[in-house]
This record gives C-alpha cells, structure tokens and sequence, in this order.
C-alpha cells in the first residue's frame, strides 16, 4: 500500500456518490435505528417551534450524514487496500425529504510511521443548494 499512499497529497479531493432522501427511506432508517423520534416521522409535531428554531417539515437522522460519508471513504479507500480509522462529525443544518446531499473530502495531513501510512481529511456535506450541512475530519490508514 506503500505505492497508493505515495500518489496521494495534501489537496486531494475526494467527492462521494450524492444522496436524496424521501421520506420512506427517513422511514426505513426509524425503522433499522429503533429510533423513533418524531422529529423524523410526525410533521405535525415539527411544525412547532423548537426555541429559536423551526424546521417545517419533518428531517433526515443526522446519522445518515455520517452514512454519505463513511460510504464515501469506503468506496475510495476500499480499492487502494486503505482502511477507515477515524470518523468525527458535526452536523449544521438539517436535511429534509427531497433535498440531495453530497459527501466530498479533502487530504489535509499524510504522515507515515514505522508500521504504517496515515492521511487525515477534511470532510464536508453539501446539499443541492451548496449549504453544508454536516462537516469534519476523518483519519485513514494505508497498512504496509
């Protein structure tokens, strides 16, 4: 892996297949999580307000932010022989039935070490409108 690694550098871009969810796949993931908030499934209960904010409508899992992205770093790291280490993220805005979403990532840092090859990379996910909506950093190594 040792070859992969030596081609990669700080600036890379990484873009992931884009997402859209519907409302049955908000559904399905309540279903899978046994996460059955209403913020995801009632939309009379998110018409409310909720302090200072107000979503309209019901809204994605914010774990499903977290799914784009680690399907995005698996899908190029799977076929350089990487592995996914480490993944933190935040989310910024809400995602609701309709909208698309994007994964990208950029390698900010490489760093090898006697057992092995380390990249660390920023990652963002924009909807349609450009907006992000979740961001942050995520850590892959390339074992030797």
């Amino acid at each position: 892996m040792t070859q992969v690694f030596d081609t990669l550098a700080a600036g890379q871009k990484i873009e992931g297949t884009p997402f859209s969810p519907t409302r049955e796949s908000i559904r399905e993931f309540c279903e899978a999580s046994l996460d059955y908030n209403p913020l995801h499934l009632d939309d009379n209960y998110m018409q409310g307000s909720f302090g200072k904010t107000s979503f309209g409508g019901i809204i994605m899992h914010g774990m499903n932010n977290f799914g784009v992205i680690t399907r995005m770093l698996t899908d190029w790291l799977y076929e350089r022989g990487g592995v996914q280490r480490r993944l933190e993220t935040r989310w910024k805005a809400p995602v609701k039935p309709g909208d698309t979403i994007t994964p990208q990532a950029v390698i900010t840092a490489m760093r090898k070490t006697e057992k092995s090859r380390w990249a660390t990379l920023d990652v963002q996910v924009l909807n349609q409108r450009g907006e992000t909506v979740a961001v942050g950093e995520a850590m892959v190594e390339f074992p030797r």
